[in-house]
């Protein structure tokens, strides 16, 4: 531990320092070290498969931001979907920030991302709100597209929670829902989301794009003006 953590110090950038205690308020400044992306996946890829890599990981909880990052990227080397599984359901619980849960994307995971439906319902339904925003990330990455179901819209809508990052990412998933699936997607905003700051605030993504047409665009933005009135 105190091997790599010297690693982690010795680079340090300062200035990235500041600017990461900017960005992510709710970690105390004494946690952040200040270690560019960059150089944390170069320490990543020449620590992974060596044995202080595995005893750094099976130590939880970290103190350090960059730590955390750097326990992300070395699960993200894993090419064993059952091993790469099992490191993030370990590591889940400790994930506090919203950098480190956004930026945490196992390779492996796409090659197969369906068997792991059952692990983003429950992800989904955690009590902790960064567990949560991975299981909304997750299903906004993979399940999109050609693997797209309504279901996926309606286990989002039904989510409850205060935490501000959760409500962002309910947005996050809409607004790219209503990019890409258009059609299946307007009706819940037509109804009404239960959560009016995810309702506006995902409209107000969407609009932002340049992927959609000015006239969904307006038709939008007639639903966001109609949902502020009604609060």
């Amino acid at each position: 531990m105190d091997k790599i953590q010297n690693i982690l110090i010795t680079n340090a950038d300062d200035a990235y320092r500041k600017f990461q205690c900017k960005l992510i308020p709710e970690i105390p400044p004494e946690r952040i070290i200040g270690v560019r992306m960059p150089a944390l996946k170069k320490i990543a890829s020449d620590l992974y498969g060596m044995e202080e890599a595995e005893n750094f990981m099976s130590t939880l909880p970290h103190f350090y931001y960059d730590e955390n990052n750097l326990h992300a990227f070395l699960i993200m080397k894993e090419k064993d979907f059952g091993k790469a599984l099992l490191l993030t359901e370990k590591f889940l619980p400790h994930i506090d920030n919203w950098a480190t849960c956004d930026s945490f994307k196992p390779r492996v995971f796409s090659k197969s991302p369906e068997t792991l439906l059952p692990y983003v319902y429950r992800w989904t339904c955690s009590s902790h709100p960064f567990t949560v925003r991975y299981g909304i990330k997750f299903l906004m990455d993979y399940f999109l597209d050609v693997r797209f179901d309504p279901k996926y819209l309606d286990l989002i809508a039904k989510i409850r929670s205060e935490n501000y990052y959760v409500k962002m990412a309910e947005a996050w998933f809409f607004s790219f829902a209503l990019i890409k699936k258009f059609d299946e997607t307007v009706g819940f905003f037509e109804k009404g989301l239960p959560d009016r700051f995810v309702q506006s605030k995902s409209i107000q993504k969407a609009v932002e794009s340049y992927r959609l047409d000015s006239e969904k665009k307006e038709y939008l933005k007639a639903l966001k003006q109609i949902v502020v009135h009604k609060m």
